[in-house]
Order: structure tokens, then sequence, then C-alpha cells
């Protein structure tokens, strides 16, 4: 399931999810970065360009960069106030390998041509959130922004032949479902085919914390 809210002491500047400098923060992105940094650090080829697609607050990016200094980190965002608060990460956690952050749809058809190419690209919670369509282009555009020998990787809550695995995703995908009767869970081999129709090798999924899963491919040289 997705990251459950935690249990959250006293923080200096941060009041009701947003820190005095203007950085926005997400519990479950506080949560789930550094299983995140690992998996990635196991992936991530040695140098190249990393692409975070749906970048959010930029709790990740900030992680990630300093964990695989070899990659040159571009965040991304459709939302000003979430690459505002990307750009606040930054500034407060610098590191020499992330760019600022630029808009970015990544359900909207044609990025790859204009933001690619990226030998890592990453997504994390957004495909339960959209349309199936969506999804799709998001999923394509991916593999179409990829170099040779690129990796694509997605995390967050996903179905195992059309179910859920827990009463907790059971229960989230429903309210999802209730409120955007299309939107809610995406299957996994519905990922993993969608990927090998664009072109890519769907690796075996990684089971993450909370019931997640990292779903990887890699593009051909």
């Amino acid at each position: 399931m997705t990251d459950a809210p935690p249990k959250r002491g006293p923080d200096k500047g941060y009041a009701g999810g947003e820190y005095s400098d203007g950085r926005l923060s997400a519990p479950a992105a506080l949560r789930n970065r550094a299983h995140l940094t690992a998996a990635l650090t196991d992936i991530a080829p040695a140098k190249g360009r990393a692409l975070e697609i749906a970048s959010g607050t930029g709790e990740h990016v900030i992680c990630f960069a300093p964990a695989m200094p070899g990659l040159v980190w571009q965040p991304t965002d459709p939302a000003p106030d979430r690459r505002a608060s990307i750009t606040a990460w930054i500034k407060a956690e610098p590191a020499p390998n992330i760019e600022p952050p630029v808009a970015l749809d990544a359900c909207a058809p044609g990025w790859a041509a204009t933001h690619g190419p990226a030998d890592l690209i990453f997504l994390a919670n957004l495909l339960h959130l959209v349309t199936e369509q969506e999804a799709q282009t998001c999923l394509t555009e991916m593999a179409g922004a990829l170099t040779p020998n690129g990796r694509a990787a997605v995390y967050g809550p996903f179905l195992r032949n059309g179910e859920t695995t827990s009463e907790g995703d059971a229960a989230f995908d429903a309210r999802i479902r209730a409120e955007h009767p299309d939107r809610g869970y995406k299957d996994l081999q519905w990922v993993r085919d969608t990927w090998a129709k664009a072109g890519l090798i769907p690796d075996t999924p990684r089971p993450m914390p909370a019931n997640n899963l990292l779903l990887v491919a890699h593009k051909p040289a």
C-alpha cells in the first residue's frame, strides 16, 4: 500500500507541510527515499543524465544526487509551487549535480523529444492517480526519452493479476475510484506490457516497503 502518515515530532521551521523558506514536505517521500536511493543506486549507470519526472516537493532528488554523483539530475514538475519547493530544497541541501527544476507534464504526449535523452528516468507515486491513457502516454514517453542501455524506473502501488494484495491497498484504490472512476491502481503486468510495446525490456519487479514495487525496464543498445 502507499506509505501511511508518519508520527512526526517538532521540526524547526516546519508548519503544516511547509517550511518558512518555501520548502514543501511530503511525509511519504521522507519515509521511502532511503529505500529508493538504495534501489536506484543498484540499477543506475555510473554516469550520465538522470531525469526525475513528477518530482513533487524535491525531497527525493536531493537524496538521490549525492548518492549517485556521476549522474546529472534534472528534476521536473508541472506545478509552479512544486518547482519552487524543489528550488528551495536544492538551496537548502545543495549538490553540484542537480539542475534547476523545469516544467514537464509527464502525461502529455511529445515530451520525450524535448526532455530527452536520459540514461535514467525515475517516477514515483503518479500512475495510480491518473487515467490509463495518461499512464500509457507517460510510460511510452519515458521509453522514447531513454538513451540506448538507459533505464526507466517507476515506484508506487500496483495490482498483481488485477487484484490488490492488502486491505490497505484495496481501501486506497477504492477511494481513488470512488472520486475518479477512470483512475486507480494499474496492474504491474500492464505496465510491463506497455513498456515492451514501446521497445523496452522489463526487468524483474523489485519489492519495496509498504507493499509497493519498483518497476524497472531498460532500452536495448
